[in-house]
C-alpha cells in the first residue's frame, strides 16, 4: 500500500523535480522555518518557509496549498527541490508550502472541494479564498526580505487551491498559475458528465476520513483487493454497492460520492468557475492534452477567466500527462508515443520562469514575450502561439457517422448501426492487464485495435486524407441513438490511424506495431440520464430515437496527410468508468444485479461530429 500512497500523491499534486544527488541545493542556498499561521477564525496552519540565505536584496513569495502535505516535516528536514522548478529555485524565490485546513498539520476540519462563501458574515465563515487572504497577509508582514509581491502555484488539487487564491483578492497576490486544477468534482476527477470513474475508487480514502490530530502520518488506509487484474476484480465486484465492504460509512466522501449521484446542491457549492469573475491578478493555467485525470479543470478555467475578466490571462497546454511538465524527463513519451525532446524544460525555463519573473520580479513591466495561448500539436509535435485559444482561424465543421464511415457529406435517408452492449462482458479501456494505483495515463494514446475489432464498438472512418487536417479546439458529438433499455451511457473515441508505412519506434509495446497504429487523440463519456439535465436524470424511452450530445474536450492535433480520422463508439468502457446497469434506476451507486441487463443500441446516420477545424 506504500507503494499505492506514493502513486496517488504523484498523480494528485504532489511533485518534486529530480536534483543531483551529489548535492543538495535547497540546503545549501536555503534556510527553513517552520510556522503556523492563525487564521481569523483561530485556526492554525503549518506553513514550511523557504527562505534564499543570501539576504542581499529582497525576493518575492511564492505559495502552494496542499491537502497532502508539506513535508519533510521538522525544521532540520529540507526537500530537496522547491518551488515550481528548479529554474525557479535557481532565480531565488521565498518558497512557502502549506497544509490547508484539517489536513496533517494543520488544524480545524477538512471539507473536499470547500465551497466559496462569496458574502462572509463574521470571522466564523471561513473557505480557502479566507485562508489564502490570511497566509498571505501574515506572509507579506513577517517574512523577511519579501519584496510585497505573492504568486502561487500548484498541480491538480494544489491547482484548484490555486484557483481559489484568485477569489481572496488579496493586494499582493500578483501572479497565479493553476495547473492541472480542479474545478468542478462532478466534470474533473471522480465523475465525467456524471459518470463515475471507477478507476479512482481505490484512493477514496485520500479524502474520506478526518484526522483526530496534527499528524505528520497517513491516518487513512488503502484497500487490498487481492489481485493485479482490476477488469476482473470490479466485474467480480458487480454493483458498486458490493465495495460498501471496503469503507462502509466510516469513509466520509465515499458516501458522499454514493448519496449524490447527480450534479444536486452538494456539488454545485463545490465548483469554482462561477465564482471566476473580475479577476484582477495576472494567471496562466497549465495543462496537459493527454491528462487523464483534470483536461476539463484547466480548459474552463482559462475559458471562464478569458470571458468574465480583463486580467492577463494566458494559456499553456503540451503533450503531457498529469503534470509532466514539472518534471525533467529528457523524452516526453505517453504510452507508445514519442512527442519529442526536452519539452518539459522548455516550458520550466521559457514559459513558467518567464511569467513568475515578468509579474513577481519585474512588477509586470517592460516586455512580456508570452502569447495568449503557447499550446503543442500533438500530431505535427510542435510549439505553436496564437493570440487566442481557439485560434481565430478555425472553423466549425460537421463529419457525418453513417455506413461505417466519416464524411462531410450527409445522406437523406435514415439507416442506424446497432450493436449489443453487455454489462457481463464490458470494453475494456486499455489491453493492458494491471492492477492501477490511480487513474491510468497510458490509455490516453492506446492503440485501439484492440477496441475497433469488438462487435460491440462501432468504427466510422474518413477515407485516407490528402491534406493535413488540423483540430484546434472543442468537439461536439451529436448523436442520435435509440435503446432497447431505459439507460445507456455513450463513449465517444476520436483516433488517428497511421498508415501501414508507419516507421516502427523503439517505444512502442513488444506486442503492437506502428503500422496502422490507432492513436487515441481524445475520448470522452456522457451517462446517458443526463442528457438534458445533469441535475434532474430521466430514463430512455426503449427503442425511441432520442438526441445524445457528447462534449469532448479541446484537442491541438494535426493529422498528416496519408492518416485516417476514425470515431469509435461504444457504452462500456471498463473499469475506467463504472458499469450502467442499462435499466434505468434511481441511483447507479445502489443498483442491484437484477439490474444490470444486456441491451441492444443504434446509432443513426444522421449523428455528426462538430470538430473545431484550423483553417
Amino acid at each position: 500500500m506504500k507503494k499505492l500512497l506514493s502513486l496517488s500523491l504523484l498523480f494528485f499534486g504532489v511533485f518534486v523535480f529530480a536534483q543531483n544527488s551529489t548535492s543538495n541545493y535547497v540546503a545549501d542556498n536555503y534556510t527553513k522555518k517552520e510556522v503556523h499561521i492563525k487564521m481569523r477564525d483561530g485556526v492554525e496552519l503549518f506553513s514550511a518557509i523557504y527562505s534564499p540565505k543570501d539576504v542581499s536584496k529582497k525576493y518575492p513569495i511564492i505559495m502552494q496549498r496542499t491537502p497532502y502535505n508539506s513535508g519533510p516535516y521538522g525544521e532540520g528536514r529540507l526537500k530537496r527541490g522547491i518551488s515550481p522548478s528548479e529554474t525557479m529555485m535557481k532565480e531565488g524565490y521565498i518558497v512557502v508550502y502549506q497544509d490547508v485546513r484539517g489536513r496533517y498539520m494543520s488544524d480545524g476540519l477538512y471539507d473536499n472541494m470547500r465551497g466559496f462563501i462569496p458574502s462572509k458574515k463574521g470571522k466564523n465563515e471561513i473557505d480557502e479564498a479566507s485562508d489564502t487572504y490570511d497566509t498571505i497577509d501574515w506572509l507579506v508582514k513577517n517574512v523577511a526580505n519579501n519584496n510585497g509581491n505573492v504568486g502561487t502555484w500548484g498541480i491538480s488539487y494544489p491547482g484548484f487551491y490555486a484557483t481559489y487564491s484568485l477569489l481572496s483578492n488579496h493586494p499582493a497576490l500578483k501572479a497565479v498559475s493553476p495547473q492541472a486544477s480542479i474545478s468542478d468534482f462532478f466534470f474533473d476527477d471522480f465523475h465525467h458528465n456524471g459518470a463515475y470513474l471507477l478507476s479512482y475508487w481505490k484512493v477514496t480514502p485520500l479524502f474520506g476520513p478526518q484526522k483526530t490530530k496534527r499528524t505528520t502520518e497517513s491516518w487513512f488506509k488503502f484497500p487490498e483487493i487481492g489481485t493485479n487484474d482490476d477488469y476482473q476484480f470490479f466485474l467480480d465486484a458487480g454493483p458498486l454497492s458490493n465495495l460498501d465492504k471496503f469503507y462502509g460509512k466510516d469513509n466520509e466522501f465515499w458516501q458522499q460520492l454514493k448519496d449524490h449521484s447527480s450534479y444536486d446542491d452538494f456539488w454545485q457549492k463545490r465548483g469554482i468557475l462561477q465564482h471566476l469573475k473580475n479577476i484582477k491578478p495576472a494567471v496562466m493555467t497549465v495543462g496537459g492534452w493527454f491528462d487523464a485525470e483534470d483536461l476539463y479543470g484547466p480548459l474552463n478555467t482559462y475559458s471562464t477567466i478569458e470571458k468574465t475578466s480583463k486580467n492577463y490571462n494566458t494559456l499553456v497546454m503540451g503533450p503531457w500527462s498529469h503534470g509532466d511538465w514539472a518534471r525533467n524527463s529528457a523524452k516526453q513519451v505517453i504510452g507508445n508515443i514519442n512527442f519529442g525532446d526536452s519539452i518539459s524544460n522548455f516550458y520550466q525555463k521559457n514559459i513558467e520562469a518567464n511569467f513568475f519573473r515578468h509579474f513577481l520580479k519585474n512588477n509586470g513591466k517592460g516586455e512580456n514575450k508570452l502569447p495568449e495561448a503557447y499550446v503543442f500539436d500533438s500530431g505535427s509535435k510542435e510549439w505553436k502561439t496564437y493570440d487566442a485559444w481557439p485560434p481565430k482561424n478555425s472553423v466549425k465543421q460537421d463529419f457525418f457517422l453513417q455506413e461505417n464511415q466519416l464524411t462531410t457529406m450527409a445522406k437523406r435517408n435514415i439507416s442506424f448501426e446497432e450493436f449489443v452492449s453487455d454489462p457481463k462482458k464490458p470494453v475494456p479501456y486499455s489491453e493492458d492487464i494491471k492492477q492501477q494505483g490511480m487513474t491510468p495515463r497510458k490509455y490516453m494514446t492506446d492503440d485501439q485495435r484492440f477496441a475497433a475489432r469488438r462487435p460491440d464498438v462501432i468504427v466510422f472512418e474518413t477515407d485516407v486524407l490528402t491534406d493535413d487536417t488540423t483540430l484546434a479546439g472543442s468537439i461536439l458529438a451529436k448523436l442520435q441513438v435509440s435503446t432497447t433499455g431505459t439507460d445507456a451511457d455513450w463513449i465517444v473515441k476520436v483516433i488517428d490511424v497511421f498508415p501501414n508505412d508507419e516507421p516502427e519506434t523503439k517505444e512502442v509495446s513488444p506486442y503492437l506495431k506502428m503500422s496502422n497504429y490507432h492513436m487515441m487523440v481524445r475520448s470522452e463519456v456522457m451517462r446517458g440520464r443526463f442528457r438534458n439535465s445533469f441535475i434532474k436524470p430521466e430514463a430512455f424511452v426503449p427503442n425511441e430515437k432520442t438526441e445524445v450530445n457528447v462534449k469532448l474536450q479541446d484537442v491541438f492535433h494535426t493529422f498528416k496527410k496519408g492518416h485516417k480520422i476514425q470515431i469509435q463508439v461504444q457504452s462500456t468502457w471498463f473499469p475506467l468508468i463504472d458499469l450502467n446497469p442499462q435499466t434505468f434506476v434511481e441511483n447507479i451507486f445502489y443498483a442491484k444485479p437484477e439490474d444490470f441487463k444486456k441491451q441492444t443500441h443504434r446509432i443513426y446516420n444522421d449523428s455528426k461530429i462538430e470538430f473545431t477545424v484550423l483553417k
